[in-house]
C-alpha cells in the first residue's frame, strides 16, 4: 500500500510538472480577478503552474508577519486601577497566511487561504470562486471581504501602516449589554455572495449579501427579523467606485506604483439587520476618496452607523462617526515615510467627545520588495468631554502611546 502511495505520489508530481511550472507571465497576471486580497500579484513575476494553452493557472502565494508592539496605557485604559500601564506589549504573529489562487478556463478565478495565526473559524481567511458572464458582470461566492470601508479593501500586505485606523476596527462604546459582541464600524471578511464588475474601466460596483457575522463563523445560523418578520437577518452591502483615470491598484502605496497616476472616488452602504440578535440592526455608509501620483499615496474616508434597537429592547437609536486621512511619499524607490490622523466619536453623537489619533510611520522595502519593514506610533489624545469620567471611559482598552514595528515576508 505503501509502494503504490509512493507511485501515485511521484505519478502526480509528475504530471503537473509537465503542466509547465515556469515564471508566471504578465498577461496571465495582469487578471485582477486573481488577486487574493493579501498579496499583490500585479505585474510580479512568480512560481506557478499553467497550461501552455493559458486556460488554467495555479499559483501559490504566502504572507507571513511578526510584530513587536509596546503600548502604554491611561490608568482607567485597562478597566482597573491596579493594572500596570504598560500591557499587550511584547511579540506577536499578526498574519501567517499560506494560499493558492488561479483560474480555469478563463471563466472562473478561485482563492482559498488559511491563517494559523488566527483560531476558531478565522483560522479560514477567505475560500471563494469568481464566475465571469462577462467584465461587466461577474459572481462570486464564499469567503471573502465584503464590499466597504477602503482602508479593508486594501491588499493586506500593502496597507500604509502595520495598523489599521482604529476608528474602523475599535469596537463603539454602550451603556448597555448586547446579545451579540458591540460592533465596529468594518465588516470585514464574511460568508455570502456577490456581484460585481468593471464597466468602461471607470465604474466599479460590488452588490452583495453576506451572513454578517463575520471572519470568526463559517456556518449558517440566522434566522428572521422579530421586527421585520419578511426580513431575513443577513448583511445587505454594496459599493460603487468612480476611477476617472483607469482601474485603481487596491494598493496603499507599492515601490511597482511609482509611475502610476490613479484615483478612486467611491460610495459604499450596508445594513445588517439585527446583528446584535434580538438587540440591535446596524446602518452603515462611507464615502472614500483616494490617489496614485508618482511616489504619493492619498486617502481620505469618513463612515457613519446607526444602530436601530428592536422593540424587545425599548432604546433610542444611537449614532457613531469615524474619519481618518493618511498620506504616503516614497523618499527613495524603497524607503516611503507615512502619517495619519483618525478621528472617532466612539461614543455616540448624543455624548460629546471624540477620540484623537495622529500616527507617523515609516516603511522600508527590502529584496525585490518580498521583505518588508514598518515602524509607526501612535498617540490617543481626546477632546470635548463633559467630565473626567466620560474621558476616561472613552479610551477604555485604547493605548495612549502605541509603537509597532512589523518585518513583513510575501510570496
Amino acid at each position: 500500500m505503501k509502494k503504490l502511495y509512493i507511485a501515485l505520489t511521484a505519478a502526480l508530481l509528475s504530471a503537473t510538472i509537465q503542466i509547465q511550472a515556469q515564471d508566471t507571465t504578465k498577461k496571465e497576471i495582469d487578471d485582477k480577478y486573481v488577486e487574493n486580497d493579501v498579496v499583490s500579484l500585479a505585474g510580479k513575476k512568480g512560481f506557478s503552474f499553467s497550461t501552455k494553452a493559458g486556460d488554467f493557472l495555479f499559483k501559490p502565494y504566502a504572507l507571513v508577519q511578526a510584530s513587536a508592539t509596546y503600548n502604554r496605557y491611561d490608568d482607567q485604559g485597562l478597566e482597573s486601577h491596579y493594572a500596570k500601564n504598560v500591557a499587550n506589549s511584547g511579540f506577536a504573529i499578526p498574519n501567517a497566511i499560506l494560499g493558492f489562487t488561479g483560474k480555469a478556463f478563463n471563466k472562473v478565478t478561485f482563492n482559498l487561504s488559511l491563517n494559523p495565526a488566527k483560531s476558531g473559524g478565522a483560522l479560514l481567511q477567505q475560500a471563494w470562486f469568481d464566475i465571469a458572464i462577462k467584465e461587466s458582470f461577474r459572481i462570486r461566492a464564499g469567503k471573502f471581504k465584503t464590499p466597504f470601508m477602503h482602508a479593508y479593501l486594501s491588499t493586506l500586505g500593502e496597507t500604509l501602516f502595520p495598523v489599521l485606523p482604529y476608528s474602523a476596527t475599535q469596537s463603539i462604546l454602550l451603556p448597555y449589554d448586547l446579545n451579540y459582541v458591540i460592533p465596529s464600524m468594518s465588516t470585514g471578511f464574511d460568508l455570502g455572495v456577490m456581484v460585481h464588475g468593471l464597466v468602461n474601466n471607470k465604474w466599479e460596483y460590488q452588490v452583495g449579501i453576506f451572513n454578517g457575522t463575520g471572519i470568526d463563523v463559517n456556518t449558517a445560523t440566522k434566522t428572521n427579523c422579530d421586527d421585520h418578520e419578511w426580513l431575513p437577518s443577513l448583511l445587505y452591502s454594496g459599493r460603487l467606485a468612480f476611477m476617472p483615470k483607469g482601474e485603481m491598484p487596491n494598493s496603499q502605496g507599492s515601490p511597482e506604483n511609482l509611475n502610476d497616476d490613479k484615483m478612486s472616488i467611491a460610495v459604499s452602504a450596508s445594513y445588517n439587520a439585527e446583528a446584535e440578535f434580538l438587540s440591535a440592526s446596524d446602518a452603515r455608509v462611507g464615502l472614500e476618496f483616494t490617489w496614485i501620483k508618482n511616489r504619493w499615496y492619498f486617502a481620505a474616508e469618513g463612515y457613519f452607523m446607526n444602530m436601530h434597537f428592536t422593540k424587545i429592547m425599548q432604546k433610542p437609536d444611537k449614532n457613531f462617526w469615524g474619519a481618518y486621512a493618511q498620506a504616503g511619499y516614497f523618499i527613495t524607490p524603497k524607503l516611503q515615510g507615512a502619517l495619519r490622523y483618525d478621528v472617532f466619536d466612539r461614543n455616540a453623537t448624543d455624548d460629546g467627545g471624540l477620540l484623537n489619533m495622529p500616527a507617523v510611520g515609516m516603511n522600508y522595502y527590502f529584496f525585490n520588495n518580498n521583505l518588508k519593514l514598518q515602524v509607526m506610533y501612535q498617540y490617543m489624545g481626546r477632546t470635548g468631554h463633559a467630565t473626567q469620567g466620560d474621558r476616561d471611559e472613552d479610551g477604555i482598552g485604547i493605548a495612549r502611546h502605541s509603537a509597532t514595528a512589523m518585518l513583513q515576508f510575501t510570496f
